[in-house]
């Protein structure tokens, strides 16, 4: 009979996973011992937070789990900031740990890595499972399949105490079924929308794999379609498109004069639609909400909510060609007065934005909370479905381009990846520079350095605070990346789309800005 860690690999591999990201340790040594024979690649982070990042990025880019492998207490504790990441973006992401051997837990007997209740840690932002016996695993591997591929995706923690790892184990069981959702009633929503002369579609990350049917119903309506950060490249030059966030007053002008609102795959999140908190998010009740979580659905009043699949629903919402006027004029002002409302410095950065898009032609642009992010959060044409995410929204993670862009690579190695980093917050997570250059990931690494916490020294004048803390000392870059192995250049922000042209393979490019 396979043991508990081997039937764990034997279950990844009927899931569908293709690579795992981890650091070996000696609580998951029996987990080392199963990989080799699999069809699964390891991939080895330089920290745990980097595991999870890289996972979030598979994620994103695959559509299927990723998987992180880490060790108990620490390895835990580092990936719990990866985990909320990517339980605020919806991005689901295995994580198997170890724990301590079952007579010892909660008993604080000082035993290595022991945490008082690791399970507790995880749990509250996700499921979590933890094995008592050998003969449950294969129905907690089930469960945790389930909650990986239905509803509403986010971060699933499944814990194996040591003394359990090497043990023998049943047979798994079958693969859980595709979700399968009650056939809603649709009559209302059609009714509503049958009657619309000036309809706005909102899209959400929950749209991304739904560009062809997105289309289709804009096309019909002949309705805007809004994106939030998480489906930009959607409809790509599309004369319907909105790349611009639902926080800046001509887009909210563009929902509040719409008849009808059709929200799909969104959260309906206040760093989407309120960044500047400053209570203008429009009021939506009228909407017609389609979303895979029927607590999602519960958080915001609508005339009609729908539950399910995008990519079955939007389809069916409007079946026939629509009798509103053209909507092209609508969304065109909408962009128009949109980039106009952008401050100067914002409008620059995002005709950077276009010009490296451009020059990069179906890349991922894979970021960080830094300037350039934000500016292209609030308005950013990408031209790849999926193709433009970060971690500026939701949760915020500092740190998370270097291991997202790694794991975005992996999961389309024909796909130039540009990872877009403050000098700060690559500080947070160098050393999955080293793992990009370990994998020959085709990643350039645009690394825009002011020295210092340029966003956070602004938000501290505008509130009349002395700036203090936020100019941390850099290191030397062209050192770093020499020792990296990396090929390195330096640059204005004016020159960057011509330095980036035709580049291939992993390489770091640093963009002087004004210092802090």
């Amino acid at each position: 009979m396979k043991t508990v860690a081997q039937r764990i690999v034997e279950w990844l591999e009927s899931m569908g996973t293709e690579v795992v990201f981890g650091i070996p340790g000696v609580h998951t040594i029996e987990l080392y011992r199963a990989l080799p024979g699999s069809r699964i690649r390891h991939v080895t982070a330089r920290h745990e937070a980097g595991a999870g990042f890289m996972a979030d990025g598979y994620t994103r880019v695959s559509g299927r789990f990723g998987v992180a492998l880490v060790i108990t207490g620490p390895g835990v504790t580092n990936i719990l900031t990866p985990m909320a990441q990517a339980r605020a973006d919806s991005v689901p992401m295995l994580v198997i740990s170890g724990v301590n051997a079952r007579p010892t837990l909660g008993k604080g007997l000082g035993h290595l890595h022991e945490l008082p209740d690791q399970l507790a840690l995880t749990r509250t932002l996700g499921p979590a499972f933890h094995l008592e016996t050998p003969q449950a695993l294969p129905e907690i591997l089930a469960e945790a399949g389930r909650a990986l591929t239905q509803g509403r995706g986010g971060p699933v923690h499944l814990q194996i105490p040591l003394d359990l790892m090497a043990s023998p184990a049943p047979d798994l069981l079958a693969a859980p079924d595709c979700q399968n959702t009650d056939e809603p009633n649709l009559a209302d929503a059609k009714l509503i929308l049958s009657r619309a002369r000036k309809p706005v579609i909102l899209a959400g990350g929950g749209c991304r794999r739904a560009e062809a049917e997105l289309r289709a119903l804009a096309e019909r309506l002949q309705a805007p379609v809004v994106q939030t950060t998480n489906a930009r490249g959607l409809m790509h030059g599309h004369p319907l498109t909105v790349p611009a966030s639902p926080s800046l007053e001509p887009i909210r002008d563009l929902i509040r004069d719409s008849d009808a609102i059709v929200v799909a795959g969104s959260e309906l999140g206040l760093t989407d639609f309120d960044m500047y908190a400053d209570d203008g998010m429009p009021d939506l009740s009228a909407m017609i909400r389609i979303d895979v979580c029927a607590t999602q659905l519960s958080r915001h009043p609508a005339a009609v909510s729908l539950l399910g699949d995008v990519r079955h629903l939007l389809p069916r919402l409007a079946e026939k060609e629509a009798s509103a006027p053209l909507g092209h004029e609508r969304a065109a002002s909408a962009r128009d007065k949109a980039r106009a409302a952008l401050p100067l410095e914002v409008r620059e950065d995002v005709d950077l934005l276009r010009s490296l898009t451009t020059a990069r032609p179906g890349a991922l642009f894979v970021g960080d909370s830094t300037q350039i992010i934000y500016a292209g959060n609030l308005y950013h044409d990408h031209d790849r479905p999926g193709g433009w995410f970060n971690a500026a929204t939701g949760y915020g993670a500092l740190g998370y381009a270097t291991g997202a862009a790694v794991g975005a690579a992996l999961a389309a190695p024909n796909t130039p990846v540009m990872c877009l980093i403050g000098d700060g917050g690559l500080m947070f997570a160098p050393g999955e520079v080293l793992t990009a250059v370990e994998e020959g990931l085709d990643i350039t690494f645009l690394v825009f350095n002011n020295r210092g916490f340029g966003e956070i020294a602004s938000a501290m004048r505008e509130a009349g605070v002395q700036v203090l803390g936020c100019s941390p000392l850099p290191p030397i870059f062209e050192d770093f990346a020499r020792s990296c192995g990396l090929p390195f250049m330096r640059c204005l922000k004016g020159d960057l789309a011509n330095v980036v042209t035709g580049r291939r393979g992993p390489s770091m490019i640093e963009v002087e800005l004004p210092t802090v």
